[in-house]
């Protein structure tokens, strides 16, 4: 039976972190879809465009991976592209208890999607966005927690090339 996976978030910027989680979800599932979140609530540093560009070129050795933008509900998105699982990273227990709770409502919502968690290497637990946005801005070396084209950016972006 061919499953396909969706695995959301806002990728601002993708890390070596969500790219485990990819490779392993690619292990796992026939597809994989990685649902870029225009993500109204936070002030993104690239936008969905450019999240989507750095993923596709990050992810280009996956056959079986899509990468994709959206701006609705992640049900409404899983059901458009006949999704059967939303991913989730945990990296922490800290992430368990909101991450429980978005399974939670994602399941009320749509009862046909099942919700799972997977973990990345332990080299990559402690990896969050918002960290390597804060080392980047103050010009700290991110090359080991984010792929060359994402620090390459992150350096354009910050004017410290």
């Amino acid at each position: 039976m061919e499953i396909t996976a969706i695995y959301p978030g806002t990728f601002d910027p993708v890390t070596n972190g969500h790219i485990d989680i990819i490779a392993r979800a690619a292990r796992l599932y026939s597809k994989v879809i990685v649902a870029v979140a225009v993500s109204s609530n936070k002030v993104p540093l690239f936008d969905v465009e450019q999240r989507v560009k750095l993923l596709e070129e990050v992810t280009v050795k996956f056959d079986n991976v899509t990468i994709i933008g959206f701006d609705n509900l992640l049900v409404d998105c899983a059901k458009q592209y006949n999704v059967n699982v939303i991913l989730r990273g945990l990296r922490a227990i800290s992430d368990f208890e909101y991450e429980f709770q978005l399974a939670g409502m994602n399941r009320r919502l749509s009862p046909d999607l099942e919700t799972v968690f997977l973990t990345p290497a332990e080299q990559y637990e402690f990896i969050s966005s918002s960290m390597i946005k804060e080392i980047a801005r103050l010009d700290g070396d991110v090359s080991s927690f984010v792929p060359k084209v994402v620090q390459e950016h992150l350096i354009e972006k910050f004017n410290r090339g």
